[in-house]
């Protein structure tokens, strides 16, 4: 089958050209859209990723030219019209997971950086600065850590935490049983934003939980909070952020997504001008850490968001039930 690949970087070709096998794959370096969908023109499926847009007018489009499949390189499928793809009767799939340690360790180290603040120490040392002079951190033992959604990323994130020797509090739909008897506990929303010295953000973007951070949950937390957040951009309400550091509600920021990140993450802009005020803002800001979507990007989870994809592409293609169909 060929297949037509959206917003390709170098990574993704020498993943997928370490495991393709009988499928014909052409890359593109453009972001998908209605301008670029005729690119796939020839091809029956197409491969996307997080910041692609597949609108219903995308959708169209792709249809018109013959698409059947979108194989979405990622877990989220937020970014997809699914009421329209249904509708025109194109098959979505995706790779509900490839290593949620990946993403868990990476808020992990988010953590320990803001906390310890070893991004500045390097660069200190490294100008021949051997100060400690504001490097003063904190002890994670016994520290309270909020955890919002416990998924699979979530629940592995818990039990790092609690390996830290920290209590550690949890909120979702469902109660996690094992959590439960590893010592976690499940209290509702706002007791959890009252008491947490550290909140992670580990819950699936959808109506509900849009802006989940916003300026009446930030006001509920606890004064000099840490806030991380390597799930989706749009679960934190960006201006309510910076509001909440500069009154120093939030003490310490770390993001590896961001809700405006189609236009930035995963592009080289060093020589450019960014127009984006909020992202600036953040930057400015000597208690935030912001890294570009790196949790995912380990080389296990490239290799498995790889295979899996491929897998869902041969299912397809031999009219095999579809076991990551999202419609």
């Amino acid at each position: 089958m060929k297949i037509a690949f959206f917003s390709t970087k170098i990574y993704d070709r020498e993943f997928f050209d370490r495991y393709i096998t009988t499928h014909e794959i052409i890359y593109f370096d453009a972001p998908l859209n209605e301008q670029t969908a005729r690119l796939a023109t020839g091809c029956k499926a197409i491969c996307v990723f997080v910041n692609d847009k597949i609108t219903a007018a995308v959708l169209k489009a792709l249809k018109n030219i013959g698409v059947e499949l979108i194989a979405l390189r990622c877990a989220g499928f937020n970014n997809v019209d699914i009421v329209a793809a249904e509708a025109d009767g194109i098959t979505i799939v995706r790779v509900p997971e490839y290593s949620p340690y990946a993403v868990a360790e990476h808020a992990v180290a988010l953590i320990l950086t803001l906390n310890r603040k070893t991004h500045k120490a390097y660069n200190r040392v490294r100008e021949g600065n051997f100060s400690l002079d504001r490097l003063t951190g904190f002890d994670l033992h016994i520290k309270t850590i909020g955890v919002i959604g416990t998924g699979k990323i979530g629940q592995l994130f818990c039990k790092i935490m609690l390996g830290f020797g920290c209590q550690v509090l949890a909120f979702d739909v469902v109660a996690n049983r094992q959590l439960e008897a590893a010592g976690v506990e499940y209290l509702p929303l706002i007791d959890i934003l009252g008491a947490a010295d550290i909140i992670s953000l580990h819950c699936p973007l959808t109506e509900q939980t849009q802006h989940i951070i916003n300026a009446q949950t930030i006001a509920m937390m606890k004064e000099g909070v840490m806030l991380i957040n390597t799930s989706r951009g749009a679960l934190v309400n960006t201006a309510a952020a910076i509001d909440g550091l500069k009154s120093r509600r939030i003490g310490y920021l770390g993001l590896d997504v961001y809700e405006q990140e189609e236009t930035l993450f995963f592009n080289d802009l060093s020589e450019n001008i960014i127009d984006d005020d909020e992202i600036m803002r953040l930057l400015s800001f000597p208690n935030v850490l912001i890294t570009s979507h790196q949790g995912f990007f380990t080389e296990e989870a490239l290799a498995e968001i790889a295979r899996v994809t491929l897998s869902n592409v041969d299912e397809f293609e031999a009219g095999n039930k579809l076991k990551n169909r999202v419609v």
